[in-house]
């Protein structure tokens, strides 16, 4: 990868699969084409909606929703349970997809991925024509769309992904990003959430032409290191590498809501959600842990993580419910959550464990 200069700046490709998990649902069956779909629990009990089709957004039907709230909106919604085994194994395959493209892929979840393309020359060298070939890869071997955003930094290219969802590309060049964040509502600026926008918004400051007057010595006083990052980010500077997935010696699976959650019953759900993904990660690599981290970032970005190690290994996802529920109780509870995600480690062959664990059979 070639390094950016001034006159050849970074290329940056983000790619979001369209509403992935209900997408995926309604493709492998046709009954659910076109309907108003949610992917997650039961709407009779204490169900939070996974994933939502582009059918039941119109009813104001979102991630991270209660199941019941779902229903209350649409009560013609269909519901339907998460495989994440299916969505993990697609995943798989528009990852080499992106890996065909550049070896400079970082995973953000199951279905989105920051590519940095700078300095390549296939398709002319344009990120453009790069980020449409993979869409149309994309489309051609899993049958999904997916949508890009194209620019020069990670903020940038992330925010461009959203402008034309459905099924579409959007490009910021260097030339045209002063404009285009002096127009954008800062509630749009990724890292910026309903909270910290209310804030801002009593300090005056609604679009990014507004935070860019603000002084970053200002910003830094009223939220701390946030403070710089939202003055960079005004001036369309965002400096993060691209960081290519490494092999761990840990297995581990989180999500990111659409919208803070405060409610415990919903973070549960969405806590042993991503506790069954990533036993399920182990199951599949044959592998056994000791080790459970409980992960949790809050609004305002920071974050926190609890652990707790067992002398025998977890048996099964179930087997860490316990454990989770404690290390949930240790977290303290002063600001929504955004972010929460389930880490085994101390990871042993599963082979090697047979005779402890037939003996407990």
């Amino acid at each position: 990868m070639k390094t950016p200069t001034a006159s050849n700046p970074r290329k940056i490709i983000h790619i979001d699969m369209d509403a992935f998990y209900a997408s995926v649902e309604q493709r492998d069956f046709p009954e659910l084409r076109g309907k108003p779909l949610v992917v997650g629990g039961d709407p009779n009990g204490r169900g939070v909606v996974a994933a939502a089709s582009y059918e039941v957004r119109q009813f104001g039907v979102r991630s991270a929703m209660s199941c019941y709230e779902a229903r209350k909106r649409c009560p013609e919604v269909i519901f339907v349970r998460p495989r994440f085994e299916i969505y993990r194994a697609v995943s798989s395959d528009i990852r080499n997809i992106m890996y065909s493209l550049t070896p400079h892929v970082e995973p953000l979840s199951l279905d989105e991925a920051y590519l940095d393309v700078t300095g390549l020359t296939v398709h002319k060298g344009s990120a453009t024509l790069m980020a449409n070939w993979l869409r149309t890869q994309i489309l051609q071997h899993t049958g999904l769309t997916a949508s890009a955003g194209v620019s020069f930094n990670k903020m940038l290219a992330k925010i461009a992904s959203d402008i034309n969802k459905p099924n579409g590309t959007a490009i910021i060049t260097p030339e045209d990003a002063d404009a285009f964040i002096s127009t954008l509502p800062i509630e749009r600026f990724h890292g910026i959430g309903k909270a910290t926008a209310r804030r801002l918004h009593a300090m005056g400051v609604t679009n990014g032409a507004d935070l860019r007057r603000m002084s970053a010595e200002v910003l830094i006083d009223e939220f701390g290191k946030r403070g710089q990052f939202y003055h960079d980010i005004a001036h369309g500077r965002d400096e993060r590498a691209v960081k290519s997935e490494r092999l761990h010696k840990s297995v581990g699976s989180e999500t990111t809501f659409r919208e803070n959650l405060n409610d415990d019953t919903a973070l549960r759900v969405q806590i042993y959600e991503q506790n069954a993904d990533a036993f399920a990660q182990l199951h599949k690599k044959n592998l056994v842990a000791h080790t459970i981290t409980l992960k949790v970032k809050y609004a305002d970005f920071t974050q926190i993580t609890r652990t707790h190690t067992l002398t025998t290994a977890f048996s099964s996802a179930e087997s860490a419910h316990y454990w989770l529920d404690k290390l949930f109780l240790d977290i303290p509870r002063q600001l929504p959550i955004r972010l929460v995600g389930v880490t085994f480690s101390s990871l042993t062959p599963a082979a090697q464990l047979l005779p402890q664990l037939n003996l407990f059979e």
